[in-house]
């Protein structure tokens, strides 16, 4: 019972000296959002963060830094982004090598089925060979034949 004067009093006093203020909730982001790029700077998957940290920093009004955290295919920064606090305050961007075959080839310290959640499909990014117009191979079988009868 004497706890809970205590309390009250001390209460009033705060209320009387104007130390007491409503609670209100903070405007997201109202500091710097992290997106963790899980590979060297200078890359395919660095480049796309880049410009995407550009527009969410124009549209969020803060800024995003990009924290590149290579190695282990992209499962040291992957792991990074799953250990994070759950606060949309640190974002990761990844591929179908860091977030399907590392997966089934490790054993990582984090679920991918359980510990993301996607957000957004970024790029659709097929890939092609090409050469020197002046190459002899117009095709995949002229190219592995050129390549085999001209080797080094």
């Amino acid at each position: 019972m004497q706890t809970r004067r205590t309390f009250l009093v001390l209460l009033a006093l705060a209320a009387l000296f104007g130390k007491v203020e409503p609670a209100a909730a903070q405007t997201y982001p109202s500091r710097p959002v992290t997106l963790i790029v899980p590979f060297p700077a200078g890359g395919p998957i660095d480049s796309t963060a880049r410009i995407v940290a550009e527009g969410m920093r124009a549209s969020l009004g803060q800024p995003v830094i990009i924290e590149n955290i290579s190695g282990a295919s992209g499962s040291i920064g992957t792991g990074r982004v799953a250990h994070a606090a759950p606060d949309g305050y640190t974002l990761g961007i990844g591929y179908l090598g860091t977030h399907v075959f590392n997966g089934v080839t490790y054993t990582l310290p984090y679920d991918l089925l359980n510990d993301f959640e996607p957000v957004s499909l970024l790029v659709i990014n097929p890939l092609l060979i090409d050469a020197k117009k002046t190459m002899p191979a117009k095709d995949l079988q002229e190219l592995i034949a050129w390549l085999k009868a001209n080797p080094g």
